[in-house]
């Protein structure tokens, strides 16, 4: 079994800084993938950034250049670095950690609010 805690979130204003972490426990495989997913109210839950196990990264359009993610894997934590935040990303970020056999589990989520 493979627990993931998020923490990090919290209220900020317009053009601050957040940084996100999950830590992962439990049996962890090395080869995984590790992603940070976020739902604004009333949408579906999308991808914001992924990073592979050999740090191939991946982003969302909509943060490039204002995210970065990144990992630990002596720590098996995964980091969400968010600046120039907006309001538009208001939602709860979500970890997830997708091994390579298949199995995919998820974090319990940690809510990020920016006010204008």
């Amino acid at each position: 079994q493979v627990q993931l805690v998020e923490s990090g979130g919290g209220l900020v204003q317009a053009g601050g800084s957040l940084r996100l972490s999950c830590a992962s426990s439990g049996t962890i495989f090395s080869q995984n993938t590790m992603g940070w997913y976020r739902q604004a109210p009333g949408k579906q839950r999308v991808l914001v950034a992924s990073i592979t196990d050999n740090n191939r990264v991946n982003y969302a359009d909509s943060v490039k250049g204002r995210f970065t993610i990144s990992r630990d894997n002596a720590k098996n934590t995964v980091y969400l670095q968010m600046d120039s935040l907006k309001p538009e990303d208001t939602a709860i970020y979500y970890c997830k950690v997708i091994f390579g056999y298949g199995a995919a589990y998820w974090g319990q989520g940690t809510q990020v609010t920016v006010s204008s």
